[in-house]
């Protein structure tokens, strides 16, 4: 095949996309979206704005015979003043389920976040392409992941081969919610994210709404997943609560019956997983809010710590301790009446002895191989042998294969 003159370029559609519950047409392409329009005209908050656009979980998926192909982008970075540079988004390349070549694009928009300052400013930029070769030549599943952590604009696709629409392999889909953790924090690439992994593992497909510092039992998000089909389902509660301090006991209790009742308006009987936190220390009996160290941004260094007291605890302030207390009794409490609810301990995940051997190194986020831990084991839990989502059947066929409603 002529990979340098004989270019098809193929519409970007909706139709395309994996993993996503939304589109926008904008002026240079099409923008993917993880949260409907209707929760975005409900959301006023700036940082959850950013994270649902992040496509975290979000890939273009066609069959093709192509051995080349190149996409054109639009992609939004992040620079935080003082702190050690933000590698480019990575675009991994998947055939027939195997990754097959990770690429960047360079130029695009660019955020610069002073956190001292507490300002932002927005310096537009240029497309930028990523360029694929060397292919197998017959046809195949291809997929394209795309960054976890940037806004991307899809601007065009150009194969060296026509493609077709996507097959439907059969697989279960997953829809899971959560933290910054769940939408990859530092994980290296968008299928080294902890879900995307456990998705490979568990033979299933994943659409993911982990939404960094916005797991915070927003009714709009409740309503999000009650509306999107899905064959499991798991949310992941309690981190952004405490960073934030965003609630007391009182209000939480109600907040996640609110939240699980929504769900099961949509989803009366799919096998519905409660996740606590994994272990972080700082917030293990420390109320929040936690804030960045900005005395170490001089040392080009991020972290953050707490800014509660742990005597707090006592007036309703929450603690990931409480939190998860509080989760196995709500979960305990319901399951008597709902079987298909299920509940895991966060630390099952990640606990002590994991912090001793891979601390989390700004005291929130996990790195690469923690992630990489997170989601075998997952994997191992929930979807193998007794797990919670092991013997669950199929029954939403076509959500996997293209964008959620």
């Amino acid at each position: 095949m002529d990979t340098e003159h004989d270019w098809i370029s193929t519409p970007l559609t909706a139709e395309l996309l994996r993993g996503a519950l939304d589109v926008e047409h904008t002026e240079h392409g099409l923008l993917p979206h993880r949260l409907p329009a209707r929760a975005r005209a409900q959301n006023t908050d700036e940082q959850l704005a950013m994270a649902e656009s992040q496509p975290s979980g979000v890939r273009l998926a066609f069959r093709t015979r192509a051995t080349a192909l190149e996409l054109d982008t639009l992609p939004t970075k992040r620079v935080y003043v003082g702190a050690p540079p933000r590698p480019h988004g990575r675009y991994d390349l998947t055939v027939d389920g195997r990754l097959a070549g990770q690429g960047t694009v360079t130029d695009g928009n660019v955020v610069t976040v002073d956190m001292t300052a507490g300002t932002a400013e927005h310096r537009p930029g240029h497309p930028g392409t990523v360029r694929f070769t060397g292919l197998p030549d017959h046809d195949k599943d291809v997929e394209i992941w795309l960054p976890h952590n940037e806004t991307t604009e899809l601007i065009a696709l150009r194969t060296n081969a026509p493609v077709q629409p996507a097959r439907d392999l059969g697989r279960r889909v997953w829809l899971h919610h959560g933290s910054s953790i769940s939408h990859g924090s530092d994980a290296a690439s968008p299928t080294a994210v902890w879900p995307a992994l456990a998705a490979s593992l568990g033979g299933v497909e994943l659409i993911n709404l982990g939404l960094a510092g916005s797991a915070l039992l927003d009714p709009f998000t409740a309503r999000a997943l009650r509306d999107t089909p899905a064959d499991v389902i798991s949310v992941k509660i309690g981190i952004n609560l405490v960073n934030l301090d965003l609630m007391r006991l009182r209000a939480f209790g109600p907040a996640v019956h609110g939240f699980l009742d929504t769900v099961r308006e949509g989803h009366p009987t799919t096998p519905l997983l409660v996740v606590s936190p994994i272990l972080c220390p700082m917030h293990e009996d420390t109320p929040g809010p936690c804030a960045p160290d900005l005395g170490g941004l001089g040392e080009g260094r991020l972290r953050f710590v707490p800014m509660g007291d742990p005597a707090e605890s006592a007036t309703g302030k929450l603690t990931l301790k409480v939190i998860r207390d509080e989760l196995s009794r709500i979960v305990g409490q319901r399951a008597a009446d709902d079987p298909n609810l299920h509940y895991l301990d966060g630390r099952d995940l990640y606990g002590e002895t994991d912090s001793a051997e891979l601390p989390l190194p700004d005291g929130l986020h996990p790195d690469a191989a923690t992630h990489r831990r997170i989601g075998e084991r997952f994997a191992r839990l929930v979807f193998t042998d007794d797990g919670p989502f092991a013997a669950a059947p199929r029954a939403s066929a076509a959500a996997g294969s293209r964008l959620a409603p």
